[in-house]
């Protein structure tokens, strides 16, 4: 039962994490130069952010001997309350649906690419 606490607080963090990401671009987008720009890239960005977290958390979760209950938290909570694979989806779709078909295939491209290569990063560098 408390390892379902750890999860509800550790998604509870990431969501709003990702809320506060969506705003700083909402801010930033505000600005003449980001008019018209119809790459997500608030999803984006958090979703290879969170690929570099979750690899972190896993490869220091391992090294340090977090408590199962804090990786869970960082991981499963923390990480899967950040990323959101239905806003990618849905975003595809949508570009799609507006015939932006390059703008599609690399948002998919890169985010498929980046965030394998950002989850795998730490896995390569922490157990040098």
């Amino acid at each position: 039962m408390k390892e379902i606490l750890y999860v509800f607080i550790g998604g509870g963090a990431g969501s709003v994490l990702r809320f506060f990401v969506s705003m700083i671009w909402r801010h930033l987008s505000l600005h003449p130069r980001f008019e018209g720009m119809t790459f997500p890239w608030p999803t984006f960005v958090v979703n290879v952010l969170g690929c570099l977290m979750i690899g972190l958390f896993y490869q220091y979760g391992e090294k340090c001997g977090l408590t199962p209950e804090v990786r869970l938290l960082l991981t499963t909570g923390l990480c899967g309350g950040f990323t959101t694979f239905s806003t990618f989806s849905y975003e595809g779709v949508a570009l799609l649906h507006a015939g932006y078909y390059g703008t599609y295939l690399l948002y998919v491209t890169l985010s498929v690419i980046l965030g394998l290569a950002a989850a795998a990063v730490p896995l390569w560098c922490l157990r040098a």
